[in-house]
């Protein structure tokens, strides 16, 4: 009896499928019967061996396909609207054709479509045959439908969604940096894929210190990668040269920082700079509302503050902070007087400030933007610009005598006196290009550099490009010798 039940009932949703009388059940993807559903690819003009791998998704797709490739050369529909959209307290009038590029819509088209008539496959049928360029001048038969749309994301505003319906209409459609996110939102809620790239790419080319963070979680809301790693590798760059000397800073976020600091392409003067950055950061998550950049004696003070009986990060305030700054390269910090830094704020704990003394031989991917001195030895750091386009970086062994202000470099260092050392050493530059950066780098390099002419220059990175700005960092160590 229960069984007779079900399959009556089952019988009853039966559905025609296109101009035939064959019919086909609704409630599964594909219910065996193989010329019902051939014959409903033949009437829609869908691929027969892709409705069978993938009967739920092809007819959106098709008729999308449909509209886009017929309709994108002609003029913008003038006449009345097919589709009446209540949305965000309004009602938005759109024609089929600009429909149907928003898979969202086109399932509440076509829900409604399937409510409103006895026969929808046979009535989206005479709809397709009804829009087709040769048959213009007639009348659509299909009806004049209502459909509802609920938006829940803060994200999107009323001139945002506005702008993104424009743009079902008009493919060039400025998009205002202001606008961005909700544009961005609209197109994620309408699953408007052009759109919703367009939307990335303009958000990715104009990234600006204001507007890094919101940028960056709207990535990560809508699990758009491009988009945060487009905000990754911008702040790559600009950590520490832009953002770091402005009160935007303190809106970066801990994940995005983390990322940025362990990435092999974050650009620093110096590993101190990058220190200073840091101590900035944290500082103005302590004190969230200053409103203007503190100086860096303010920073320096306010952790000095602290007892000394344990240091900032071993602190509860500091516990969550401690796997940014084991991020930090601090053994490429160098100089005696920014060691003493690091010992006198009380930042730090004592078995790093150890492991940093200890290991200091093997310091490594130190970048400096003139005279260096590392372990006695001193270097010239040089960038020559030869024309519009080219450029060459090398670095050069120098005798302490010959320095210009030799009490200002090596008044905190020792001086060596060993006519070569073995050096391991890369040079790198990225030059921003387009909003985009392009990476020229040297082959990690082992070369013995002495006192005379033949000895004390390094391999010469040479470049070609139109990009500005160009950021230049020399990594070595000195391996055992």
């Amino acid at each position: 009896m229960i069984m007779s039940n079900m399959q009556h009932k089952a019988r009853l949703e039966r559905r025609v499928t296109g101009s035939t009388n064959r019919w086909r059940l609704p409630k599964q993807p594909f219910s065996g019967d193989l010329l019902s559903l051939s014959q409903m690819c033949k009437a829609l003009s869908i691929d027969f061996e892709e409705a069978l791998r993938n009967p739920d998704r092809l007819c959106i797709s098709q008729i999308q396909k449909f509209f886009f490739e017929n309709f994108k050369n002609k003029d913008i529909q003038s006449g009345e609207a097919d589709v009446i959209l209540e949305c965000l307290g309004f009602k938005w009038e759109l024609h089929q054709p600009q429909l149907f590029q928003s898979e969202t819509l086109a399932k509440l088209y076509l829900k409604a479509l399937a409510q409103g008539t006895t026969h929808p496959l046979r009535e989206l049928e005479e709809l397709l045959r009804a829009q087709s360029p040769k048959k213009t001048k007639e009348k659509s038969p299909a009806k004049r439908i209502i459909i509802s749309l609920k938006i829940n994301d803060p994200l999107v505003t009323k001139v945002a969604f506005a702008t993104a319906l424009k743009n079902l209409y008009m493919s060039e459609v400025e998009i205002n940096l202001e606008d961005a996110l909700g544009v961005l939102a609209s197109a994620h809620i309408l699953q408007f894929s052009g759109l919703f790239q367009r939307c990335v790419d303009v958000m990715i080319a104009r990234l600006k210190p204001s507007t890094i963070k919101k940028f960056y979680e709207a990535g990560c809301k809508y699990k758009e990668e491009q988009l945060t790693t487009g905000c990754e590798k911008w702040l790559e760059m600009n950590l520490v040269p832009l953002v770091g000397t402005q009160i935007h800073l303190h809106k970066i976020p801990q994940d995005l920082l983390h990322k940025v600091l362990k990435s092999p392409r974050l650009f620093t003067f110096s590993e101190f700079h990058l220190l200073k950055t840091m101590l900035l950061w944290v500082f103005l998550q302590l004190n969230y509302k200053i409103q203007a950049i503190p100086t860096y004696e303010t920073v320096m003070t306010f952790f000095k503050s602290f007892p000394e009986n344990c240091c900032f990060l071993d602190r509860d305030i500091g516990q969550s902070l401690r796997p940014l700054f084991l991020c930090m390269r601090l053994h490429g910090i160098t100089k005696g007087k920014d060691l003493e830094v690091l010992r006198h704020i009380n930042f730090f704990p004592e078995s790093w400030l150890d492991q940093v003394t200890a290991n200091h031989y093997h310091a490594e991917n130190t970048t400096y933007s003139k005279t260096i001195a590392l372990y006695g030895f001193f270097f010239k750091i040089k960038g020559l610009k030869h024309d519009t386009t080219s450029y060459s970086f090398y670095m050069q062994r120098i005798k302490h005598t010959d320095l210009e202000s030799p009490s200002a470099v090596y008044e905190h260092n020792p001086v060596s006196l060993r006519a070569a050392r073995l050096v391991k050493y890369e040079i790198r530059a990225e030059a921003l290009v387009d909003g985009k950066w392009q990476e020229f780098r040297t082959n990690q390099i082992k070369q013995k550099f002495g006192l005379t002419t033949s000895s004390c220059k390094s391999h010469t990175l040479k470049i070609q490009t139109v990009g500005m700005p160009i950021y230049v960092s020399f990594a070595f160590i000195f391996p055992a010798s």
